[in-house]
């Protein structure tokens, strides 16, 4: 079984977002901070070489395979931010229609330009996923880098 590839580190966030060439790209991540904090209660940390993640939770999956994973999160990618939503929950399909142009994927929520979207439907969206999972058994926790 492979272990989980992106797990939290000691890395600087700050310094992660001032590396990205792209200034809006740099000032949609710093917003992205200051939401996702608000909204968790959670500092961030860098998961991986490049995903921002907000908290922890330990997943088991049928097969046996279990890990920890950030709560919620993003990534600012060069096409989009992908915004981690680890959990789905009633009333997310009316909000994802409200928040404007955006696509999904299994866990994730792809836009493309931040100031293009419904941001109270953002911010309910990503509100809505964290305490979702904060409700499953072992809930939500802190997250601690791995040296």
């Amino acid at each position: 079984m492979s272990a989980n590839k992106n797990l939290p580190t000691p890395a600087s966030v700050d310094d992660y977002i001032d590396s990205i060439p792209d200034a809006r790209r740099r000032e949609e991540c710093r917003t992205l901070l200051e939401i996702f904090g608000r909204l968790t209660g959670h500092a961030p940390m860098m998961w991986g070489p490049g995903m921002i993640g907000f908290g922890a939770f330990h997943y088991r999956y049928p097969s046996g395979r279990e890990g920890d994973f950030f709560a919620t999160g993003f990534a600012p990618r060069k096409d989009a931010l992908s915004i981690y939503l680890m959990a789905g929950f009633d009333g997310q399909e009316a909000l994802l229609e409200r928040l404007g142009p955006h696509r999904t994927g299994k866990s994730c929520l792809y836009i493309r330009r931040l100031d293009r979207v419904d941001r109270p439907a953002l911010e309910a969206l990503i509100a809505g996923a964290f305490a979702e999972i904060g409700r499953r058994p072992g809930g939500v926790r802190a997250a601690t880098h791995v040296d």
